[in-house]
């Protein structure tokens, strides 16, 4: 009853006079500037005043079109609730509120169509502009090589729509577009899984096909082994995407893993060589030819003195928490593990280079720490202009006898300065030839420029390893610093030699960008790899016996090569060769061992137990490049494999990896 005399009272009314709209809208802003006048007053720049009495104005608008007023009381009584509300709310902005619009009014609540809105209330004029903004998509723009590698393309279309300032931290979640390759999701929201990766810089190269043994009887490689790969490649599984077969260097999965081979005795033998041949778990009707090499283990005590240089990048790109902030973490492992005598230095490099430190003896940790915990990122990337100010440093602080070594660590990003890769690579080499050697520590993704990293860590005598979590940064920089910079034997090269009477055709697993020519290896003037204090080397083949019949390649019509002696060698499978320098020595030593038939096991299952772990991690490596001579072996044969052969595993280094070919196994299917 009482709402029916309300609706005739409504249609009844005469229409507000002027005057009464004005006192009306007066009392209605009188009231909210009483309630909130110690917090009317917004922050200089801030839009909230100006919002909420646009907000007021459209209410008052809109009821008056939809002739809801009942005269003059009753549109003060109807605008004081609504003042009352915006007052409320205003208040709940101030305190830390995310600020939030006033409902449309619901019409589904009222059946009759006079009450009934017709549409919502207007938005705000600056809210409908920025959600216009954030709905349209972005146009494209013009990018220049540094812009792209930094990724401030995205963040510059924004801030020109929208007048904010867009980069740092706050502009790492946008999903853009750089260079015509979308970084959003199949549902335009958010990056795809793995898209940060799709952007690095990687080298792709061909796998080691099968060769006749009577066409080429010899393969001659560097024992240069570094362990990005893995750590790329478990990045990639765990973002739940299988890995670029370019990024899968075989040899650097292997050799991510330290095995037990028997070691040599005395600092006199730098290194031992132990081979095993063994059936093929992935083809009956071929061998694997495993070699693997261990290097002395130099006891703390005799290890000698270290002059580091850490140079770090700190270009506008290793912002994010992946990159300096891990790097910071990691350095500070390493400083941890180094003895009074060694000294450091550290150099940075943004735009142009600097010393944050001079050298400093390893007993002043405080400072060293310091100093590093004050590096911040920002600038682009003159790599080139870091690395001459860390040699300058280096030789300054140079230690005779001892390890004088570069450490870089960076996202790889170098886009100012001799950004070209070969001139970087002649810089490093000709640094090389004074004694100071270079390593390479990569952080990051989305500009990760992998091809260069391995170019530069060639070159200067050191290893590339890729740092994705803190625990990689314990293992490569703490567990195994030793191993990593101090060098018991230097310019490793092996050359193996294959009886063509006993063996038909092979395939080396791994190695193809360490392949050195034949005449290479009694070159000593060829630089090749490093042995570090107790490190592992380990290097398989795939070889098919003489009348087997997983032979591929047909018999030449004029016959093959003369063999180079007339003494018998029937009980031979090959002859493996190694050479090496003791470091800072002009002249290689040589060791030879013949690989003899009654050396082969009759079953896997025989193999020592690091044998046929090692065997796991490089069938797992060629199925995720794609190998045809995998391509029948699954991923549940190499997880039992890998699972017996486990043995002890202090780290849980063997058990991440058996979890990585589980998640490969699911990704694949």
């Amino acid at each position: 009853m009482m709402d029916d005399d309300l609706k005739r009272l409504a249609r009844s009314a005469p229409p507000p006079l002027e005057d009464a709209k004005r006192q009306a809208l007066q009392a209605a802003l009188q009231a909210y500037d009483k309630s909130g006048a110690e917090k009317a007053m917004a922050p200089k720049g801030s839009q909230a005043g100006g919002r909420l009495t646009s907000i007021a104005t459209s209410i008052w608008s809109g009821l008056m079109k939809q002739r809801y007023m009942a005269g003059t009381a009753l549109a003060t009584l109807m605008i004081l609730p609504a003042a009352a509300y915006l007052t409320w709310q205003f208040a709940q902005d101030q305190n830390g509120f995310e600020p939030k619009l006033l409902a449309p009014l619901d019409s589904s609540r009222s059946t009759d169509p006079e009450l009934a809105m017709d549409k919502p209330l207007p938005l705000a004029p600056q809210q409908e502009e920025q959600e216009l903004v954030a709905a349209a998509p972005l146009p494209e723009v013009a990018v220049s090589p540094a812009l792209k590698s930094s990724r401030q393309a995205n963040d510059a279309a924004r801030q020109r729509f929208t007048g904010q300032p867009v980069g740092g931290l706050a502009g790492q979640g946008l999903a853009g577009q750089i260079d015509g390759e979308s970084l959003r999701g199949a549902d335009g929201a958010n990056p795809a899984p793995g898209a940060e990766a799709e952007r690095d810089r990687v080298e792709g190269f061909d796998s080691n096909g099968v060769r006749s043994v009577a066409e080429y009887p010899v393969s001659t490689f560097s024992a240069d082994v570094d362990t990005a790969s893995y750590a790329m490649v478990r990045r990639a599984l765990k973002q739940g995407v299988m890995p670029d077969p370019r990024t899968v260097r075989i040899e650097e999965m292997v050799n991510y893993f330290n095995y037990d081979y028997p070691a040599p005795e005395s600092v006199e033998t730098p290194f031992r060589a132990t081979v095993t041949v063994t059936p093929t778990p992935w083809n009956a009707n071929t061998r694997l030819l495993h070699i693997g090499v261990k290097g002395y283990d130099v006891k703390p005590a005799a290890r000698p003195q270290a002059n580091l240089v850490l140079l770090v990048d700190v270009s506008g790109s290793m912002q994010e928490t992946d990159k300096l902030p891990l790097l910071k973490s990691a350095f500070r492992l390493l400083i941890q593990k180094l003895e009074p005598e060694d000294t450091v230095s550290i150099v940075t490099y943004a735009g142009d280079a600097g010393t944050v430190l001079e050298p400093t003896p390893a007993s002043d940790k405080a400072k060293i720490l310091d100093a590093l915990d004050d590096l911040r990122p920002g600038g682009s990337t003159a790599g080139a202009a870091g690395i001459e100010e860390a040699y300058r440093l280096a030789e300054k602080a140079r230690v005779n006898g001892g390890v004088n070594r570069v450490l870089l660590a960076t996202d790889g990003d170098f886009n100012v300065g001799a950004s070209d890769d070969d001139a970087l690579k002649s810089l490093i080499e000709e640094k090389r030839e004074s004694g100071v050697f270079l390593s390479i520590f990569g952080f990051g993704q989305g500009n990760y420029n992998d091809q260069l990293m391995q170019t530069l860590a060639q070159n200067g005598n050191g290893v590339a390893a890729y740092i994705d979590t803190l625990a990689e940064a314990e293992k490569t920089l703490a567990q195994e610093a030793t191993a990593s910079l101090f060098p018991i034997a230097s310019d490793v090269k092996f050359q193996i030699e294959f009886n063509p009477e006993t063996i038909a055709e092979y395939r080396q697993i791994g190695f193809e960008t360490r392949a050195l020519s034949r005449e290479d290896f009694n070159n000593d003037q060829v630089d090749a790899g490093e042995i570090g204090s107790g490190h592992t080397v380990t290097a398989i083949y795939e070889v098919t016996p003489v009348g087997s019949p997983a032979i591929l390649n047909s018999d030449l019509r004029y016959g093959a090569e003369t063999p180079v002696s007339d003494v018998a060698h029937g009980d031979e499978f090959a002859f493996l060769k190694i050479r090496a320098k003791v470091p800072g020595e002009e002249e290689s030593s040589l060791t030879e061992i013949p690989v003899m038939k009654d050396a082969e096991l009759t079953s896997f299952s025989a193999a020592p137990q690091d044998v046929r772990f090692s065997i796991a991690v490089a069938a797992f490596a060629q199925k995720l490049r794609r190998i045809q001579q995998v391509n029948g072996f699954g991923f549940d044969a190499i997880e039992s494999i890998a699972s017996d052969a486990r043995g002890e595993d202090p780290f849980g280094y063997r058990s991440e990896f058996l979890q990585l070919v589980r998640l490969a196994n699911g990704l694949g299917r």
